[in-house]
């Protein structure tokens, strides 16, 4: 049996000049993973990731925690959806991007809009391609860990939701999916796990949101 570990990377720089990069907090809980994992006797075949800076610098931190020489595969299929452009294309909807509280808000009213589908040439990427390409690349993932592999994936809660729901229900509706990823991508936390057990029978959602290597000021969702 494979096993597929999937990673949402550290807090990000949010109300910087450049969201895509780990806070000081997000460094310090990728390392805590790493630790963390390799504390748990973890020791996986290969480590994919997005091909976003924060996905980068997160796998690094989580190497360097672990003490792990793993290779390291990019495939882009992790990467986050343009969330500024999903809010930004909701009409009527403004933000300060400097606010956590308010742009919780104006966030999660944007991607509830996105995600129910329609007005697909309004947004830089529609929400059934966003699921689509997550969904090829969890295909992927499973094919590299089973049977008997370990695949450790860096990447954001955007796709980690996809994945779960997709894992959930897997004969779901686009309202089903819909409804579950809302429920999963607003509880994400930072440098959080999810593993994913790959079987004869296919692949199926172990645990979710694991974050006992977090306490106190390292605990974040944003």
């Amino acid at each position: 049996m494979g096993v597929l570990v999937l990673v949402r990377h550290g807090q990000a720089s949010f109300g910087a000049d450049d969201y895509d990069v780990l806070s000081e907090t997000g460094h310090e809980q990728a390392r805590l993973l790493g630790e963390h994992l390799a504390g748990h006797g973890l020791k996986p075949d290969v480590v994919l990731r997005g091909d976003m800076r924060r996905h980068r610098e997160t796998a690094e931190g989580m190497l360097a925690g672990a003490g792990w020489s793993t290779a390291v595969e990019v495939d882009a299929g992790w990467d986050e959806f343009d969330h500024l452009g999903v809010v930004a294309a909701h009409p009527d909807l403004a933000t300060s991007t400097h606010d956590r509280r308010a742009f919780q808000q104006a966030f999660e009213q944007a991607t509830a809009r996105w995600s129910a589908g329609g007005d697909d040439a309004a947004y830089p990427e529609p929400w059934s391609g966003f699921v689509g390409r997550v969904r090829d690349a969890l295909g992927r993932a499973c094919a590299q860990a089973g049977p008997g592999g370990t695949v450790v994936v860096v990447s954001s809660g955007g796709p980690i939701a996809v994945a779960a729901a997709a894992l959930v229900d897997p004969d779901g509706d686009d309202a089903t999916t819909a409804r579950l990823w809302g429920r999963f991508n607003t509880v994400v936390v930072n440098s959080s796990y999810s593993r994913v057990v790959v079987g004869s029978t296919g692949a199926r959602l172990l645990t979710f949101n694991e974050h006992a290597h977090l306490e106190g000021d390292t605990l974040t969702y944003r």
